[in-house]
């Protein structure tokens, strides 16, 4: 039986994840590539004239390729051994039963018994390994599966953010009081960043659907495999076994003969498969510890360069900072302060106790600020705002309060309005940064690698397990089924024989 080739130089461990893609937003063309898995994937590369592959995970090159390839190289050439070995002697005993007519009918009652005996038990042995096979691989869909989905979800996650974001921004411009919005230098450079986040999030959406698509693609074709598949292929192999005591000779060790070619092929593939994806959850191992490398894994997850990350962070702040100011300078120096009836419009007959300023969440620096005491945050400013609403008609074209309050409904609606946007920018501002250091996507990985790499790791060895042993045990079925067919044959030939030399005595 074959061993797993466990693919690396190092590490020997089986690992195994459905290889990811990490899209850096405006990243720099002359970064470095990191070398990922440069240990485990240490093998043999028949593309170079088998020196060793020092490359890692590379996917994009042929050569990872090529070299987990060799690992299963064995197998592929048991495959065309028995294929044209079993071959030559089908074409030999069909020869034989043409050219030679006059066969001896021997029969020895021991090679038919024990013919019969292994026949059965490495039927039972193959039927064993189809329930491996269809245990295994049913499981390696469905988790390959989940973690392609977990992966599509992040990136959908990460999309949505960016956009969020972005949608904030825009409506900051226009989002003011009392007709006093941002100045236009600032509204200039919110249309810069805003044009820069959505082209980030496009792109990483445009990214996203095209590879899990194909990796969808690439699990359907495998999942399709009438000897992977799940149904199918479990009925198939079991009804194949099952005829092998009900069907023709001729048909049986046809039909064996290219489904244990078959199955020995799909041995490699598998193999090759688990080599490849341990890889690549060994190099997202890695990658977690070297978040900030130009990688193979470049295409999975956006990790948004630190530039445009701070340009879009500082931009949010300053005009989070802005607009809150506005609303607070409204507030101080119009809607708390008693003005008589021939300032207006500064005056519109408000009254009571004073409105409470919205908290600003930064310094004139930028730095972070804690609330005061009186201040409300961007959450309960709405409600808090709310008493101190009063009741207006509109007097010469504006509006004035009829009762007691220092907020007409207009105002209350245009402050509201600013809180809202403030709150979106600095609650997806902060979250925008953890795409600068790469924090979800170190998450997202360090995830995969501890939820779903050991069940890929088994099931997929399960996979190829189950297939190894179906193809053993076809084999030697097959085998000793054309001994058994031959001295079954014989056997009731010799019995014929000698029933007629009883007849005639």
């Amino acid at each position: 039986m074959w061993v797993f080739a466990g693919g690396g130089g190092g590490g020997g461990e089986d690992h195994v994840v459905v290889p990811l893609r990490r899209s850096v937003v405006g990243a720099s063309e002359g970064n470095t590539s990191f070398v990922l898995a440069a240990e485990r994937t240490q093998r043999k590369d028949p593309l170079n004239g088998f020196r060793d592959y020092t490359l890692g995970l590379e996917y994009k090159q042929s050569a990872l390729l090529a070299s987990a390839s060799f690992t299963a190289a064995p197998l592929f050439a048991v495959a065309a051994v028995w294929f044209l070995g079993f071959g030559l002697v089908l074409f030999f005993i069909c020869c034989c039963f043409c050219c030679c007519p006059g066969r001896s009918y021997s029969y020895s009652r021991a090679a038919y018994a024990l013919s019969l005996m292994l026949l059965i038990l490495f039927t039972a042995a193959a039927v064993i390994g189809c329930i491996v096979l269809y245990n295994g691989q049913g499981k390696f869909h469905d988790t390959t599966s989940s973690t392609l989905n977990y992966v599509i979800g992040q990136a959908d996650i990460t999309v949505a953010n960016l956009r969020n974001f972005s949608s904030y921004l825009a409506t900051a411009k226009t989002a003011g009081v009392r007709q006093i919005f941002l100045p236009s230098t600032v509204q200039t450079k919110i249309d810069e960043v805003v044009v820069k986040v959505n082209a980030s999030a496009n792109e990483l959406a445009s990214r996203t659907s095209n590879n899990s698509g194909k990796f969808q693609n690439g699990l359907d074709t495998v999942y399709a495999n009438p000897l992977i598949g799940p149904k199918p292929g479990f009925s198939m192999l079991r009804h194949r076994l099952i005829s092998v005591l009900v069907r023709e000779i001729r048909s049986l060790v046809l039909l064996g003969w290219i489904l244990i070619a078959g199955t020995l092929i799909l041995c490699g593939i598998f193999l090759l498969l688990h080599n490849v994806v341990a890889d690549a959850c060994v190099a997202m191992d890695e990658w977690v510890l070297h978040p900030h490398e130009h990688t193979a894994l470049d295409d999975i997850l956006p990790c948004v360069d630190a530039a445009t990350v701070n340009e879009s962070l500082n931009q949010s702040k300053q005009v989070t900072y802005s607009l809150i100011s506005v609303v607070n300078n409204v507030i101080t120096n119009i809607s708390n302060v008693d003005y008589p009836p021939q300032l207006a419009p500064l005056y519109y007959n408000q009254s009571g106790p004073p409105v409470p300023v919205l908290c600003n969440p930064y310094m004139p620096d930028m730095s972070s600020r804690t609330c005061a005491a009186g201040e409300v945050g961007f959450d309960s400013a709405p409600r808090a705002w709310r008493s101190y609403v009063c009741s207006a008609s509109v007097v010469s074209g504006s509006e004035t309060c009829s009762s007691v309050g220092r907020l007409t409904p207009t105002l209350y609606n245009q402050m509201t309005g600013v809180a809202n946007v403030s709150y979106g920018l600095h609650h997806y501002g902060s979250i925008f940064a953890d795409l600068a250091n790469c924090k979800f996507v170190r998450e997202a990985f360090r995830s995969i690698s501890v939820n779903d790499c050991p069940g890929l790791g088994r099931y997929s060895s399960q996979v190829y397990v189950g297939l190894v042993i179906v193809s053993a045990a076809v084999m030697l079925s097959l085998i000793f089924w054309v001994v058994y067919g031959r001295e079954r044959r014989h056997r009731k030939h010799s019995k014929q024989q000698h029933s007629a030399e009883s007849v005639e005595h």
